[in-house]
């Protein structure tokens, strides 16, 4: 079984977070994409300190299916620098865990 990864993204508004969450999981990139409530993000830009509302998207993902899910949030992505980050699942119910490599299997 591959190794689990929790990838974290954010997006302008919920309309494209829908639009690529569809994609990851029509590509087999991720088993599931959580759409979370809109977020308030202060963050430094060229700069300057921005504010603004997002959208946080949480995909799971597997390791070997990473790059690939990468590559597609950044592809389908409105910013110039998307946040894209993945932390290991270093623990889950085995079924779920199969699960997600089951979904991410192309």
């Amino acid at each position: 079984m591959s190794e689990a990864l929790l990838a974290i993204t954010t997006l302008p508004d919920r309309a494209a977070a829908e639009k690529l969450a569809h994609a990851l999981i029509e590509q087999h990139l991720a088993a599931c994409v959580n759409i979370g409530a809109a977020v308030t993000s202060v963050y430094a830009w060229k700069g300057r300190i921005e504010q603004g509302e997002e959208v946080l998207l949480t995909m799971k993902t597997t390791r070997a299916a990473y790059p690939a899910l990468e590559r597609a949030v950044v592809a389908g992505h409105p910013y110039e620098l998307p946040e894209v980050i993945a932390i290991p699942v270093t623990a889950g119910l085995e079924g779920y865990l199969h699960w997600i490599d089951e979904c991410t299997k192309s």
